[in-house]
């Protein structure tokens, strides 16, 4: 990548997710203290309302137990080990799942630092656009300067445009005209999309927004992308993401 082009940011998809069960504190503390300054949180709801980070709306993959996120109370959730066994074993036997606000707790006193808060349309469509962007929206209240509010459900980036007053961002469903038209309608602030869905070659669309790219794990195709037009690269390899841009820059 040349000098003149584009910085490149790193976002950090459910945290250190590489070297910790993904969206807990200490996977988003982590990513922090090596140096991300983005980072990207799912959120599902409780049975009784809270906001709770975690991508699944079942339990079977990061907790390994039968039975659904939505059906239970925060109560029981928060009591739920989310190690992650099948991936790491039993080192981080006893780790909890957060809720949203836990985990907006990393941010405190660290004003440098923006959340990407992902709604999940598995709670949208059990509870409803207006009950699940409340309670989002009041959970991060204390720290709405920092946070970007982001789902693939167009409806609900829509209301958060119209009523909550921060930044959106829509996850692409496809990287194709009919999506096109409807960003180019809704003008959001970001445009997330999974780095398999893309074309070959060829820039990025241009707009008002900045392009986050999911899915990357080498530094090589970060700068192939930052070529055609990304503005960030979301991954689960931080460390060594991190640190190989940080090589690649004292290089440049």
């Amino acid at each position: 990548m040349s000098r003149h082009s584009r910085l490149l940011h790193l976002v950090a998809w459910r945290g250190n997710a590489g070297e910790f069960p993904e969206n807990t504190v200490q996977a988003f503390a982590s990513a922090i203290e090596l140096g991300a300054r983005f980072i990207a949180i799912d959120v599902q709801l409780s049975a009784d309302g809270v906001p709770m980070a975690i991508h699944d709306p079942v339990l079977a993959r990061t907790a390994g137990l039968d039975g659904a996120v939505l059906e239970k109370t925060s109560a029981e959730l928060v009591r739920v080990d989310v190690s992650e066994s099948g991936r790491f074993g039993p080192r981080f036997s006893g780790m909890r799942m957060p809720r949203l606000a836990d985990v907006l707790g990393v941010l405190e006193n660290r004003p440098e630092v923006t959340a990407f808060v992902e709604i999940q349309r598995q709670s949208l469509a059990r509870f409803g656009h207006d009950l699940v962007l409340t309670q989002l929206m009041e959970t991060l209240r204390p720290f709405r300067s920092q946070c970007v509010v982001v789902s693939l459900d167009l409806p609900a980036i829509m209301r958060v445009r119209q009523t909550g007053g921060l930044p959106i961002g829509w996850v692409l469903p496809a990287y194709d005209d009919h999506s096109r038209l409807k960003y180019e309608a809704l003008q959001p602030e970001f445009l997330f999309c999974d780095a398999a869905l893309l074309p070959q070659a060829g820039a990025l669309w241009r707009g008002p927004w900045r392009w986050v790219i999911r899915g990357i794990t080498t530094l090589e195709h970060a700068l192939q992308l930052a070529e055609r037009g990304a503005d960030f690269i979301a991954t689960s390899h931080v460390r060594s993401m991190s640190e190989a841009m940080r090589v690649h820059s004292a290089a440049g």
